[in-house]
């Protein structure tokens, strides 16, 4: 900050009684925060920021220091220095997210089992139909691999126990018990609980 903003920052944040608005400090953007007497309740001050003249109103940003001042949460403004940490506390939170965005593409979920690996996130419409696809034949794999090692030939699992071809299954189907879909429940009417 110049020497001449600071000065204007001093002659402006001193409380003289014929002021009625006083400036209380600044954010590292540059918006100011002031303090004026409230017309009908003469005893609190109001707290409102102004931004920084270039600067649209849709566009200024408040610090959650700053917010909490502003909504009485907290009595005292903060300081630069606190203001200053707490960017750097949001700089180190972001990195070490990266590392555990990292560590978590290239390990292993504690819940695969071993040898398998959960796909990374599906960032596009194709990459679900790719990754569907992928899973399918893996399941599949995995199926032949626990049929040969039970010793029992593909053959016999797709022939049924009379020697004729096994019917495929059938994605439509639905068991006879099961309600559907113009399944209404009843009314429920209450009785008199015993005693």
């Amino acid at each position: 900050m110049s020497p001449i903003n600071s000065l204007w920052f001093k002659w402006k944040s001193l409380r003289l009684p014929w002021r009625r608005s006083f400036l209380v400090g600044h954010d590292l953007v540059g918006n100011t925060y002031w303090e004026f007497k409230d017309t009908l309740n003469a005893g609190r001050f109001r707290r409102i920021v102004k931004p920084q003249p270039k600067i649209h109103y849709s566009d200024v940003e408040v610090s959650p220091q700053w917010h909490q001042w502003l909504r009485y949460v907290r009595p005292q403004p903060p300081s630069i220095k606190e203001q200053q940490d707490d960017i750097l506390r949001r700089k180190r939170i972001l990195v070490l997210a990266e590392i555990q965005r990292k560590r978590w593409e290239t390990g292993q979920s504690q819940f695969d089992t071993p040898g398998t690996q959960q796909p990374g996130p599906a960032t596009r419409t194709s990459d679900t139909a790719l990754s569907a696809g992928t899973e399918a034949e893996n399941g599949n794999r995995a199926r032949n691999t626990d049929e040969t090692s039970q010793g029992s030939s593909p053959q016999a699992k797709t022939q049924s126990w009379d020697g004729a071809p096994a019917a495929k299954e059938d994605p439509f189907f639905k068991p006879r018990d099961v309600p559907g879909e113009k399944f209404q429940p009843e009314s429920w009417t209450p009785t008199s609980s015993k005693r």
